[in-house]
Parts: C-alpha cells; structure tokens; sequence
C-alpha cells in the first residue's frame, strides 16, 4: 500500500466512522419532534453510512497490490464505488419526494421542534468539514471515491441547512406544510448531485478522456521540453482509482543509442512526476526522426540535418492525442 493509498483508506475509515454517528443524532432528532424534513435529512443519511462503508471496501479493493488476474491493479473499484453511491441518491431522493406528498397532504403535529433543529444544525457541521477535508484529500490523491463521499457529505449539509431554515419557519409560524415542501427541494438537489457523481464514474469505467487532465499533464512537458524531443504523439491516460496511466511516443534524434534514448524517457518521467506526484505510471515508446522532422526540430548541433528549421510545434491535447508523427505541410 503507498503512502497516498494509505491516506485514502485512513480518512475513509474516519469518515466511515463520523456517518455512523451523525445518522444516530439525525434519528434522535426525528425521533423527538416527529419532522418528515428531519426524517428527510435521516433517510437520506442512511445512503451516507452505507456508501461510506462501500467506499470503504473499495478503498481496500484499489489498495491492494496488483497482480496476475489484475495487471494494472484494483483501482476500478473506486469508480464501482461510486456509481453506487450516485445511484442510491438518486434513490433515496424518490423515497423522500414520496414521504413528501404523503405528508403535505396529510400534514401531522411536530414536537420538540427547538430541540430537533439544534442537534441537525450540529450534524451540519460537522458533515461539512468532514466533507471538505476528504474532496481535498481527494483531488490531491485522485481518489473518485473519496470525492464522491466527500461531495455527498457537502450536498447533505446544505440539505440540512435547508431543512433548519425551514423548521425554523414552521417554529415561529406553525405553517406545517412547510415541512413537506422543504424535503422536496432537497431531494431534488440531491437527486442532481447523484447523478452528477453517476455521470463521473461511469466515465471514468468507459476510460473517457480527461481533457482537463490532459491539458495539465501536456503543459507540464511542453514548460520543460528539451531540444531532442522533436515530437510527441499517441498519448492517453486512463485512471484506475488513485493511479494515474500515461503512455505516449516520443520522436528522438535516429542516431541516438538505446542508453541515450532511455535517458530521454526517464527525463519525462521525472517531469511528471514532480508534476503529479509519485501516483503517476509512465510508458514511453520511443521513435527515431525521419527527413521530415527536421523542419520542426530545434536542435542546433545536428550534423545530419536534412532541412533547415522552420517551425516549433507547440504541443496541445488535440495534436499530441493523435497516432501520427507532427510535420509542417
């Protein structure tokens, strides 16, 4: 297990851990004041706790060294992960709009409300810090995972706040109604942040392209190119949980010899990586000039040129993304 995989299954455990209990003050709270907003809040929790425990396992799953049957390691674990939790939003969005209508059209007594928004209003919280640290801890270690827990932690808090305004309306008006129309508007936003965390993961399955990765990764080379790397092309990136894939083919000088061409490559390597951290695998194939390439070489200590310079293609996701050597027309 690496120290950014270690970090990843350490805070999940944590937020495993405040879901459970932030669930049993959200049950206390509706047990005391007989709220559907507050039973609202509570069901929809329950996805927290059980997503948490799944991203939990999946965490686990990524971390695991790979092996025969896995050769690029377990990370797709995280994107199952999820897409799981996307969905049971979306699910529990359905229940809460359902509970909802019951409710506004047979509104019921609420009890203890002072009490009941003073224990959601502290499950808010602390939802939302602990949200906030695992999307940065997240992003910083490209967990999907732990973004996913971490986003749907920072959906409910503002769910919760929302539930809190409205059960102070009903405190200090009585309108009960208010009650129900409150747990549809947050049900709708958290059937939007399900889907939207859906969308991730299942893009992440299909290998989609990052563009914004992408972009990242070609500025970086592109601020450190170095006069024997005519060309670059054919490169992807695909994403197993917390790991990052990079292959690409790199244009050389034709006479330079294997050991001076693998210095070319670590030199890459070690420019992404300072770039993206040690969660970076990189696969360079080499490939040796051709006549057309000195048009669009800048090395000035060439004795075997062909064609004088002309043109210094600057690298973009567009043009280093295709399978073919860059030339000038």
């Amino acid at each position: 297990m690496t120290a950014t995989t270690s970090e990843n299954f350490r805070l999940q455990k944590i937020l495993t851990a405040v879901t459970v209990v932030l669930f049993i003050v959200k049950i206390m709270a509706w047990y005391y004041t007989n709220s559907v907003a507050i039973l609202t809040d509570a069901l929809e929790y329950t996805i927290n706790v059980i997503s948490g425990f799944i991203g939990l396992y999946s965490l686990y799953l990524s971390s695991k060294p790979r092996d025969y049957n896995h050769p690029y390691g377990h990370g797709k674990a995280e994107f199952l992960s999820a897409a799981v939790e996307g969905t049971l939003m979306l699910v529990s969005g359905l229940i809460i709009i359902y509970e909802a209508m019951n409710n506004l059209r047979n509104p019921h007594a609420i009890d203890k409300l002072d009490f009941g928004i003073l224990l959601v209003a502290a499950t808010a919280a602390v939802n939302y810090f602990t949200g906030f640290l695992a999307v940065k801890t997240g992003k910083r270690n490209n967990s999907l995972a732990l973004i996913a827990t971490g986003k749907h932690m920072q959906s409910d808090t503002y769910a919760t706040i929302g539930i809190v305004v409205g059960l102070g309306i009903i405190y200090f008006t009585h309108m009960l109604w208010v009650d129900s129309i409150v747990s549809l508007v947050f049900a709708l936003i958290i059937m939007i942040s399900g889907y939207k965390i859906m969308r991730t993961s299942i893009a992440g399955i299909m290998d989609e392209a990052d563009d914004k990765l992408l972009t990242q990764v070609v500025e970086t080379i592109n601020s450190a190119r170095h006069t024997n790397w005519m060309d670059m092309h054919n490169m992807r990136i695909i994403k197993y949980g917390s790991i990052l894939h990079l292959d690409c083919h790199l244009t050389v000088p034709w006479y330079l010899t294997v050991n001076e061409a693998h210095k070319e490559m670590d030199t890459v390597e070690t420019i992404v990586k300072k770039g993206f951290g040690e969660s970076v695998e990189l696969f360079i194939h080499t490939d040796g000039c051709m006549d057309f390439s000195c048009a669009i070489c800048t090395k000035t200590d060439c004795n075997v040129r062909k064609e004088a310079f002309r043109e210094k293609i600057h690298w973009t996701v567009a043009n280093i993304s295709t399978n073919q050597k860059h030339r000038l027309n």
